[in-house]
């Protein structure tokens, strides 16, 4: 391939199609950081939202510091993945006790805070500070993929090594910000997954799929991950006016996020019974269930879940609530906005309580 003629085409692709995104109006080290975190298995039309939102409540790293996990976690809401919100705190910290409040201009640095990997790092030396080190993301690969006609799935190590030591290679000096973006965008809006847009592509005539017309099989499939279904149960208990939530303990799936009580069902067991069972589990409380509220469906990375939600009300005698190392509250339905739920939960109450 010609070098040369492959960086300048990008290049000056880039400079007439790149995206009026928030983070490039600065390139600031923090906010190239939070958008990268964002970033990661979310699509790029949510993240400007939520990225604006975030700047604006935290407009330095010292403001995360400061703020408390819930109303972290209450503002990552929706974007999912809720350990990157976490990590995002956890390296914080140690950016001001450590750092001067300051990110971090060594790579091996970056590489050390919670959260930041290769990618990550790569990203941030090469995008805020311009310097010659190389990202890739799945559009990268795609394009490599496409570009070298790579016959082995992009995951495998000899493609996974190669394609890094090309998006080394290939980094014009000093212009390594410019060139990692354009690789991206042209992956974003122009080598799609699916119909890619050959014939506005800057490119293709250095495109060995292309040359050979098998651009749709490129990248070759390796084998998909399986997700596993879950059966899961809900309950909403009101009294005097108030709801029940429940926060899960650190170091479970969804740590740190509010829920209503209840719980994965065994195998063949009914539902009405097993959301009697987890809900006494989780809080002491005997439950009877007034009427069904709603079905969600929603799948996560590994899991597809089918939640079945239940409006409850006490029933009998009930022990004292269990401490299962979870947090408890009463709240008024205005007040259930305050909380992050996880996607489902949060999908439950727009369903079950309509006026919230």
């Amino acid at each position: 391939m010609n070098k040369n003629l492959f960086q300048q085409k990008l290049l000056d692709w880039f400079a007439q199609n790149a995206r009026d995104l928030p983070w490039r109006k600065t390139y600031l080290p923090y906010h190239i950081w939070i958008s990268e975190i964002m970033l990661q298995q979310t699509r790029m039309d949510r993240v400007v939202e939520y990225f604006q939102r975030w700047i604006a409540r935290f407009p330095d790293i010292e403001s995360i510091v400061r703020a408390s996990e819930d109303e972290i976690l209450k503002l990552w809401e929706g974007l999912g993945y809720y350990s990157r919100a976490k990590n995002l705190v956890r390296a914080a910290v140690i950016i001001v006790q450590e750092h001067e409040g300051r990110m971090p201009q060594e790579h091996q640095a970056l590489l050390a805070l919670p959260g930041i990997g290769p990618y990550t790092a790569g990203a941030i030396m090469s995008l805020a500070f311009n310097r010659e080190f190389p990202i890739v993301d799945g559009n990268v690969e795609r394009v490599f993929a496409r570009i070298f006609n790579l016959a082995k799935p992009v995951k495998e190590k000899e493609s996974h090594r190669f394609i890094w030591q090309q998006a080394e290679a290939l980094i014009p000096p000093g212009m390594a910000r410019e060139f990692n973006q354009s690789l991206m965008e042209l992956g974003a809006l122009i080598c799609t997954p699916k119909q890619p847009l050959c014939d506005r592509c800057p490119v293709s005539e250095l495109c060995l799929a292309h040359e050979k017309n098998i651009v749709g099989e490129r990248p070759v499939q390796g084998g998909g991950r399986k997700s596993t279904p879950l059966t899961m149960v809900a309950g909403i208990l009101f009294s005097d006016g108030k709801v029940l939530i429940r926060k899960r303990p650190e170091g479970k799936v969804w740590g740190g996020l509010w829920e209503f009580p209840g719980g994965r069902l065994e195998k063949g067991e009914a539902k009405i019974s097993g959301l009697k069972r987890t809900f006494y589990e989780k809080t002491g409380l005997t439950v009877g269930v007034v009427g069904k509220t709603g079905i969600i469906k929603h799948s996560y990375t590994v899991y597809r879940v089918t939640l079945y939600g239940y409006h409850c009300e006490v029933s009998g005698e009930s022990s004292t609530r269990k401490n299962d190392g979870a947090e408890y509250k009463w709240v008024s339905i205005e007040d259930l906005n305050r909380y992050a739920f996880s996607a489902g939960h949060r999908k439950l109450i727009r369903t079950s309580l309509p006026f919230s």
